[in-house]
């Protein structure tokens, strides 16, 4: 189910997957309905979530609904199953929510937050993780030493007399920065901002076959 929805977090920790699987619990609850019916369904399901009715999603949904195999059977053992699951996920998603919100709090009494959240790309979400794994910016005597820490910094690659002139990261600093770093740098490149000399920067090396993004 989760394939078809990309909708980010809610504020409360709910999920459009996770909604949808508490309405939807089994592949025959979909199925078992003509085309016409289910999409009358998933309409009045996503106007009571507040979520945006999209027809083509509708009849993606119940089209792979009609080939999927199911393996446990519909009854009320299995549904009570598929709904303690889907509470204890929504318990989870909440609380980390929460802590997202406390740590937005903490992290804008500091005074490098405005900088940070301007970045494009970064979020109430990134950008006190960025912050947080970085810590104090002054003991870093210099930028290099950030990218050291990072472990963006090109590794050496070198024999005797040869030397590579396009090294990969060394990966060597904060696997969790490089990890946050990483989602910036993605979100750069699917939102692809106009004027952004980062993005430009990354478009014309991704243009030039010298992009390579990993973790």
């Amino acid at each position: 189910m989760n394939a078809f929805f990309n909708s980010p977090v809610r504020s409360d920790g709910s999920q459009k997957w996770v909604d949808f699987a508490k309405s939807f619990w089994h592949v025959d609850c979909v199925r078992t309905l003509s085309t016409a019916s289910f999409m009358q369904r998933y309409q009045k399901w996503c106007h009571r979530h507040g979520y945006n009715y999209q027809p083509d999603k509708a009849k993606a949904i119940f089209d792979t609904s009609t080939e999927l195999i199911a393996m446990l059977p519909k009854n009320a053992m299995n549904k009570m199953l598929v709904m303690q699951g889907i509470d204890q996920l929504n318990a989870v998603s909440a609380i980390i929510e929460q802590l997202k919100a406390e740590m937005n709090t903490l992290a804008s009494d500091l005074p490098e937050y405005p900088v940070v959240m301007a970045m494009p790309g970064v979020g109430p979400s990134l950008g006190p993780q960025i912050m947080a794994e970085i810590g104090d910016i002054s003991r870093f005597p210099h930028k290099s030493a950030l990218t050291a820490f990072a472990g963006v910094d090109p590794g050496a690659n070198q024999s005797g007399n040869f030397e590579a002139k396009s090294n990969h990261a060394s990966k060597r600093g904060s696997p969790r920065l490089r990890k946050a770093l990483f989602m910036v740098m993605d979100c750069l490149i699917k939102t692809s901002p106009p004027n952004d000399s980062v993005y430009s920067f990354m478009d014309k090396k991704r243009s030039e076959g010298n992009l390579i993004l990993s973790i």
